[in-house]
């Protein structure tokens, strides 16, 4: 990678919806050129896809929390169970495996508090695993680049 493709990954970043037209200007190349290193930083799996960025708000999401859960069990047959068990429930956005003294870290989006108590018993609390729940609440956004 070169100050080139590190600027075009900026630019994309920012804009993915970009014209390759407008990103070769942005970034000093020729069309062509930057095609063809857009091309290769995808077949490279450096950009792995490019998403849309959606409105909460409109989409009826008024309740956002980053969840820590601890497991009963530290044995990789818990983690893989735990990780199942939430793998297609859709309040859960985000799912990471984490160090400290609790294994996981949730984000959950629901539509309002009284549908993220229901998410807590009715999911969390219907895993065998699950020892602990420690629930942080989105108060507001300054900056969230994902």
């Amino acid at each position: 990678m070169d100050r080139f493709d590190e600027r075009i990954l900026q630019e994309l970043k920012a804009d993915g919806r970009v014209s390759n037209v407008e990103l070769s200007e942005r970034v000093g190349l020729s069309p062509s050129a930057t095609l063809r290193r857009v091309q290769d930083l995808e077949r490279k799996g450096v950009i792995k896809g490019y998403r849309a960025v959606l409105n909460n708000e409109q989409l009826g999401v008024g309740f956002i929390a980053y969840v820590s859960i601890g497991l009963s069990s530290h044995s990789k047959k818990a983690q893989q169970e735990f990780e199942e068990h939430v793998r297609f429930v859709k309040q859960v956005v985000e799912c990471h495996n984490i160090t400290g003294v609790n294994e996981y870290l949730l984000r959950v989006e629901t539509q309002d508090l009284a549908a993220y108590k229901a998410f807590h018993a009715d999911v969390l609390g219907e895993c065998e695993h699950v020892k602990s729940i420690t629930t942080m609440v989105v108060m507001d956004t300054s900056k969230d680049v994902r």
